[in-house]
């Protein structure tokens, strides 16, 4: 079964699928973020801008996977 992917559409412009997914993922990470401080998310790791970057990568990879 394949997928079909639906284009955003600005101004007459196309914007591809995984450009939506990279802005949405941007955005559940910068909502999420302020929880992480809470929790003391960077505390845990010795390197905590490679692990915020491996947040990242892995919720866009769910969008992409499941959208």
């Amino acid at each position: 079964m394949t997928n079909t992917y639906r284009e955003l559409v600005v101004g007459g412009v196309l914007i591809a699928p995984i450009v939506s997914y990279a802005a949405t993922a941007l955005l559940a990470f910068l909502l999420l973020r302020p929880v992480l401080r809470l929790v003391g998310f960077t505390r845990i790791f010795s390197n905590p801008s490679l692990a915020e970057l491996c947040l990242y990568v892995s919720i866009f990879g769910l969008l992409a996977l499941f959208c």
